[in-house]
């Protein structure tokens, strides 16, 4: 693949996660820190600009905490499981209407507390 296709790639893709993590701050199901160091990592291979924005953010401090400790803590990833599960749960029974995007939310929570539980790391006690 072409080094400059690539790049523009990385940066669309990053941008992507940028904003899907920033929407996950408020929006319960939607894991926000894994979007956003999946961003810092492709800004990283694209442009280091953008890295830095990102780092200096309102939304760095996310990616600055998980670094620091190496991953979240048990305690941290049951709560960030919980809060997705029962969030995905109650927007479906109660406030979303087409069966369809239930659906959707549901696999999202799913996927979601997947992602936290077993490809987020476990912060190392200190």
């Amino acid at each position: 693949m072409n080094h400059q296709i690539k790049e523009y790639l990385f940066i669309a893709l990053g941008s992507l996660c940028v904003a899907l993590g920033a929407i996950g701050v408020v929006v319960p199901g939607l894991p926000t820190t894994p979007f956003l160091l999946l961003a810092s990592w492709l800004f990283y291979r694209s442009s280091e600009r953008l890295q830095k924005k990102l780092l200096a953010s309102w939304l760095g401090k996310y990616i600055r905490e998980y670094e620091n400790n190496r991953g979240l803590s048990i305690r941290g990833k049951i709560s960030a499981i919980a809060m997705m599960l029962i969030m995905c749960s109650i927007s479906t029974i109660f406030f979303i209407p087409s069966n369809v995007v239930k659906i959707i939310v549901i696999c999202a929570g799913i996927i979601g507390a997947l992602v936290v539980g077993f490809v987020v790391p476990t912060a190392k006690k200190k």
